[in-house]
This record gives structure tokens, C-alpha cells and sequence, in this order.
């Protein structure tokens, strides 16, 4: 029964990726979805080093920039038919030179581990990232190296020159991504992994090498980072500075840790909301990355394992069918926050505007007008109020739903 439940769940996740364009069928949604198959993938990347393995690292970018510079060298190659293959491969040539830079780089980061592991990562990032500017015969300097993906020969009639194309091939390579990341965590490689995350001397006293362990670990996640860097050069058909350097290695930390590390679910869920931001919440306000900023605080200060972790404590009362017993306290509670995060980025909102007329959820605000700024400020203090009040009664649904009947009690 076990089984079947895993098949049924590896069967939705495939047809979740096939009929995602069905219901996004728009260029701003197929382009999204290309976007967020890049990021799962490279997000769960990073939760081998840091979820599974405790391996804190500023320079995985590297991994992602490097594959997508040689997928992209790869892509000028058979534009010029000095190499004859069809450009579906192209993510494997960047896994590959993903693994082969982990290779090097991790047989002597990996010696280390905790504060002198993610210095060495940060040094390393950033000698690669400055490296990237000054060689720019291979990296193309401030600019870049670009590609295009419509040469070579066609894979089943399909040249990719659409984004609809690539996504189901990025869908394909994310599924099989995906499964082998999984699989590795069932591994003895991945197992001990955690082991040597949560105690490294009592995984060298039962006879386990904690360096090769993390150096195992170390190799496959710049594998799939450079996998995730090929579709990347895939999708965008250029690939610049930007992708090697700290900003890419402090995206993909945000991803990990705000979807939830240690679980493996946790970083698709933080891949989806932040490319949702960078995507859709960019249209709409340029202070988008204070937001996310407040979002990552708030998640660090109340929810350390993440959005994955939130939603795994309620598994106690789905197991007990109290589930239903959170429904009208997350209601009490959840109404007044949502007003007061509202009225939150509406005072954020009007003041960074410089225009007379503020339009914000179809209401016209004037951020110069005195009125205007007492009622967003009641409207918080009183929403704030409100959801102070309410905190108890859901702390004391909370218990109660998740209250662990006496064995006593249940045998009588």
C-alpha cells in the first residue's frame, strides 16, 4: 500500500507538470512556469548541501552559472555544426560540468564544515564570479554569451523555437530530476548525509567518513545545479555574470530555507512563491524585494522549517480527522492579519509613491493627504488588536486538535 501511495504521488506530480500550460495557457504564464521548473530544480539542489547534508553554502550559483555557460557554448557549437546533436542533451552537458567543478571544488571544501565550509563557498563564489568579468573570451564579460536553441537537428518534428516547447522538455528534466534527487535521499549516501548533518562524530565513531559523506553529497548537488543552469541557457538563450555570482547563491538559499529545509517538498514550495514574486510581484511594485526581505524575516522569527514544515504539523490532526476543529480559529485569526498586512504595504506603498493619486486594490489613495494616513494607521493598530485577541483561542483549538488521547482512555 505504501508503494502505491508513492506511485500515486510521483503520477500527480508528472500530470501537475503536463497539464500546467492547459490552464496557463498566456506567454507571461508559459514563460512563469519555464522559470519555476529552473528553480525546483536548482532549489533542490541546494537542499542537499544544506538540508539534508548541513552544509552552508554563498557560492552554489557557480554550479548553475557554469552549466549554463557551457550549455551555451555547447548551443553556439551546433549553430556552427561543429558538433551535431539535438539541444534536448544540452542540461545533461551542464550537469556534467556541474559535477565535474563540484568535484574539484568540494575535494577540499569538504574537509571543513559549518562557519569555515561556507567561507570557503563564498570565497570560491566570489573568485569565480570576478573570474567571469576578466575572462571574457569564454564568459563574454558584462554582457554575456548567447545562443540559439533552433539549430541542430529537430527531436520528433519539435525545433523549440517556442516557449510551450521548452517547457514540456524543462517538465521532462525536472520530473527525472526530481525522482533521482529522491532517490538519493533513500540512499545509504543520503541517509548518512543527515547523520552527518546532525552529529558528524558519532557518524565517524560507527565507521563513516563524514568528509566523504559531505563529498558525495557535495558532487551530486553540483550535478543537478548544472543541469538546472542548462535548461536556464535553454530558456533564455543567454547567460550572463548575474547567474555565477552571490545574488543567484542568495536566491537559491531564500528558495530552500523559506519553503522549508530538511524537508524534501520544501524547496518546490519555495521555488514556486519566489519565482511567483519575481514574476508577477515585480509588475506591481518596485519594493518587491523589501517584501520579500519581510517574508524571509518573518519566516526565520515563526516559521524555521518553512512553509513544508508548517503544513507538516497538521499532520497529527489529519491522522485524527480534528483537522476541521482549525477551520473557523485560522478564519478569526487569518481575516484581521491579512487586513493588516494589507494596510502594511498600503502605508509601505504611499511612502516610497510620489504621485498625487495612489491606485491600490482599486481604491485611489492620495499618500500627501493627512485622512488618508490616520485610517491606514487605525486600520492596522485595530486589525493588529484584533489579531493579538484571537492567538489564544487558536493556541487552545490548536491543543486540542492535536491532542494525543491517554492510551487508558482509548482502551476504556
Amino acid at each position: 500500500m505504501g508503494l502505491i501511495k508513492k506511485l500515486s504521488v510521483w503520477i500527480g506530480y508528472l500530470v501537475a507538470l503536463l497539464v500546467a500550460p492547459l490552464f496557463f495557457d498566456s506567454i507571461l504564464a508559459i514563460s512563469i512556469l519555464n522559470q519555476m521548473t529552473i528553480a525546483i530544480i536548482f532549489a533542490l539542489s541546494y537542499n542537499m548541501l544544506l538540508g539534508q547534508g548541513g552544509m552552508l553554502s554563498f557560492g552554489h550559483a557557480v554550479y548553475f552559472g557554469l552549466g549554463g555557460f557551457l550549455a551555451v557554448h555547447a548551443l553556439i557549437l551546433i549553430e556552427h555544426e561543429t558538433v551535431f546533436f539535438s539541444i534536448t542533451f544540452i542540461p545533461a552537458i551542464g550537469g556534467i560540468i556541474g559535477l565535474l567543478a563540484a568535484v574539484f571544488i568540494g575535494s577540499f571544501s569538504t574537509r571543513k564544515a559549518g562557519t569555515v565550509f561556507a567561507m570557503i563557498s563564498l570565497g570560491i563564489g566570489e573568485l569565480v564570479a570576478s573570474s567571469s568579468l576578466i575572462f571574457s573570451d569564454f564568459f563574454g564579460g558584462e554582457a554575456g554569451i548567447s545562443g540559439d536553441r533552433t539549430f541542430g537537428p529537430l527531436f520528433f518534428g519539435f525545433d523549440f523555437a517556442q516557449n510551450i516547447e521548452i517547457y514540456y522538455l524543462s517538465a521532462v528534466w525536472v520530473f527525472i530530476a526530481t525522482i533521482f534527487m529522491y532517490l538519493f535521499t533513500q540512499t545509504p549516501a543520503g541517509r548518512m548525509a543527515n547523520a552527518v548533518r546532525e552529529n558528524p562524530e558519532r557518524a565517524e565513531f560507527i565507521g563513516y567518513s563524514a568528509r566523504k559523506v559531505r563529498f558525495i553529497s557535495f558532487c551530486a548537488s553540483g550535478l543537478f545545479a548544472g543541469i538546472a543552469g542548462g535548461l536556464f541557457a535553454l530558456n533564455y538563450e543567454f547567460i550572463t555574470e548575474e547567474n555565477l555570482n552571490a545574488i543567484t547563491s542568495g536566491r537559491v538559499l531564500l528558495m530552500a530555507y523559506i519553503g522549508g529545509l530538511g524537508y524534501f517538498i520544501g524547496p518546490i514550495i519555495g521555488a514556486v512563491i519566489l519565482t511567483l514574486m519575481n514574476s508577477l510581484l515585480s509588475n506591481y511594485s518596485e519594493l518587491w524585494m523589501l517584501y520579500l526581505g519581510i517574508m524571509f524575516l518573518l519566516t526565520v522569527m515563526f516559521l524555521p522549517k518553512g512553509f513544508a514544515g508548517f503544513i507538516m504539523m497538521h499532520q497529527t490532526a489529519w491522522v485524527k480527522g480534528s483537522l476541521k476543529q482549525l477551520a473557523v480559529p485560522y478564519l478569526i485569526t487569518g481575516i484581521p492579519a491579512l487586513l493588516f498586512s494589507t494596510a502594511c504595504v498600503a502605508i509601505i506603498e504611499m511612502s516610497a509613491s510620489e504621485e498625487e493619486v495612489f491606485h491600490y486594490l482599486g481604491m485611489e489613495l492620495n499618500p500627501h493627504s493627512i485622512f488618508t494616513w490616520v485610517i491606514a494607521i487605525i486600520i492596522v493598530v485595530a486589525s493588529f488588536y484584533a489579531t493579538r485577541r484571537s492567538l489564544l483561542q487558536l493556541a487552545n483549538a490548536w491543543e486540542s486538535a492535536n491532542e494525543i488521547p491517554d492510551s487508558k482512555d482509548s482502551e476504556s
